[in-house]
C-alpha cells in the first residue's frame, strides 16, 4: 500500500466534515447574516461540491490540476461572498468566513498533489483572500493565515519525503529480487555449465590436438561465465588503438563524468589466461579516472600478450585503499631484460611511457615497474581517489 493513501483518505473524511461544520456555523448564527439567502446559495453549491468531488481526492493521480484549481475558486470565492452575505459587526469581530475551515482542505490537496511549493501558492492565494475579505490584516486574520500557510507547507514537504523514501524501499526491493535470482542462476550454472565447460577443459588438455583448443576455448568460456554470474554483467569492451599504438581495452562512454565502479571496467579482461582479484564492494572512481586506468591496465595486459608469449599468465590486483586505488598487474613471462625500456623509448615505441607513465602522470598517480630477467613482470598502478582526469 502507497504511504500516499492514508493522507488521501483522511483528507476526503476531512472535507466531509469541515463541509457539515460549516453549514452548521451558518445554521447557528443565520439570524445575525446581512443577507442570508446568499450564504444558503454558496453552502449548497459547496454541498453539492463536495460530495460529487469525493472521488477526486482519492489518489494523486484522480487528483488532477484542474480540479484542483476549481476547488480552490470554490474557497476563494466563499471567503469573498462572506462581506456580502454576514454583517460588518459579525466580520469586524472576527466571525468566521462561509467555508470557514474547508478551505484548508482544498490547500491540503495541493499539497499532498504536488509538495510544499504547491501548497505555498495555494495558501498564499488564500492568504490574500482572507485580507481582502477583512479589509485591514487583523491580528486573528493575520494568526490563521500563517497556521494554514505553515501546515500546509509542512505537510507538503512530509509527503515529498514520503514519496522518496518509497521509491527507495521499491529500488532495494527490486535490487534484493535481483540478487536472489541471480545467485538461483548461479546455483544453477555452477551445477551445471561451469561443471561440464571445466571437464571439457581438462580432457581437451589430456587428448590434445584439436581437443585441446577446443578445452582451452571451453576454459575461456568457463571463465567469462563465473565473472558475469558472480559480478552481474559487466559493460561490453572495445578494442582501440592509442597514439603510441598499444591495443587497450576501452569501457564505458567518455561523457561519463559521474562515478563508475572500476571493476565493471576490469572484468572483461578476464580470461583463461588472466585472473582479477577483486574487493567484494564497488571500488569507484570519476568515470574519466577509472577509464583511463582500466586503459592502462589494458595496455600492460597487451605487453603480457606481445611479449611474454602465448603461454604466459597474467593476474589483476585490485586494492581499495583509504586515500588511493591500488591496481597490479604480474605475469609469468621471461620479464625485461636491463635497458630494454630505455632501448625502446628510443626507437620511438612507448608503450609504457605514454599509455600507462602518461595516463597515471595525467591523473595524479604513479605507475612502478618492476621485472627480473626469467621471473616475470610487475606493474603497479595508483591512483588517488580524489583524482580528476587531466587533458592529455
Amino acid at each position: 500500500m502507497s504511504v500516499e493513501l492514508p493522507l488521501w483518505r483522511a483528507l476526503t473524511g476531512y472535507r466531509v466534515l469541515t463541509m457539515v461544520y460549516a453549514i452548521g456555523l451558518c445554521a447557528g448564527a443565520y439570524s445575525h447574516f446581512a443577507r442570508p439567502w446568499i450564504a444558503v446559495a454558496y453552502y449548497a453549491v459547496l454541498a453539492v461540491w463536495t460530495l460529487a468531488t469525493l472521488p477526486r481526492v482519492r489518489n494523486a493521480a484522480s487528483c488532477t490540476k484542474g480540479f484542483l484549481a476549481a476547488d480552490l475558486a470554490v474557497a476563494l470565492l466563499g471567503i469573498l461572498l462572506t462581506p456580502l452575505a454576514d454583517s460588518h459587526q459579525r466580520i469586524a469581530g472576527g466571525g468566521p468566513t462561509l467555508p470557514s475551515i474547508w478551505t484548508a482542505g482544498s490547500v491540503l490537496a495541493f499539497a499532498l498533489k504536488g509538495g510544499w511549493r504547491w501548497a505555498a501558492v495555494a495558501s498564499t492565494g488564500v492568504a490574500a483572500a482572507n485580507l481582502v475579505e477583512r479589509g485591514q490584516p487583523a491580528r486573528d486574520t493575520v494568526h490563521n493565515v500563517i497556521l494554514v500557510w505553515v501546515a500546509s507547507i509542512a505537510i507538503g514537504y512530509v509527503v515529498e519525503v514520503a514519496r522518496a523514501s518509497e521509491r527507495t524501499l521499491a529500488r532495494a526491493l527490486e535490487i534484493e529480487a535481483a540478487t536472489r535470482e541471480r545467485e538461483r542462476l548461479a546455483r544453477d550454472i555452477h551445477d551445471g555449465v561451469l561443471q561440464v565447460l571445466a571437464m571439457v577443459q581438462r580432457r581437451g588438455a589430456v587428448i590434445g590436438g584439436e581437443a585441446a583448443e577446443l578445452g582451452r576455448l571451453a576454459g575461456e568460456q568457463e571463465v567469462a561465465l563465473r565473472t558475469l554470474v558472480s559480478g552481474g554483467l559487466a559493460p561490453a569492451s572495445r578494442v582501440t588503438q592509442d597514439a603510441a599504438g598499444a591495443v587497450v581495452h576501452a569501457v564505458g562512454e567518455s561523457g561519463d563524468e559521474g562515478p563508475v565502479d572500476l571493476r565493471s571496467l576490469l572484468a572483461p579482461h578476464a580470461c583463461a589466461r588472466v585472473s582479477l582479484a577483486e574487493p567484494g564492494a564497488p571500488v569507484e572512481l570519476p568515470g574519466p579516472a577509472a577509464r583511463e586506468l582500466a586503459a592502462a591496465v589494458g595496455a600492460a595486459l597487451d605487453n603480457v600478450r606481445r611479449h611474454a608469449g602465448d603461454g604466459a599468465r597474467a593476474w589483476i590486483l585490485v586494492e581499495d585503499e583509504p586515500d588511493e586505488i591500488v591496481v597490479t598487474v604480474r605475469d609469468d613471462g621471461p620479464g625485461i631484460p636491463e635497458g630494454r625500456l630505455a632501448q625502446a623509448e628510443g626507437e620511438g615505441r612507448l608503450g609504457v611511457a605514454q599509455s600507462i607513465r602518461g595516463r597515471l602522470r595525467d591523473l595524479g598517480g604513479s605507475a612502478a615497474l618492476v621485472s627480473v630477467p626469467g621471473q616475470g613482470t610487475e606493474v603497479e598502478l595508483k591512483v588517488p581517489k580524489n583524482v580528476k582526469a587531466g587533458r592529455r
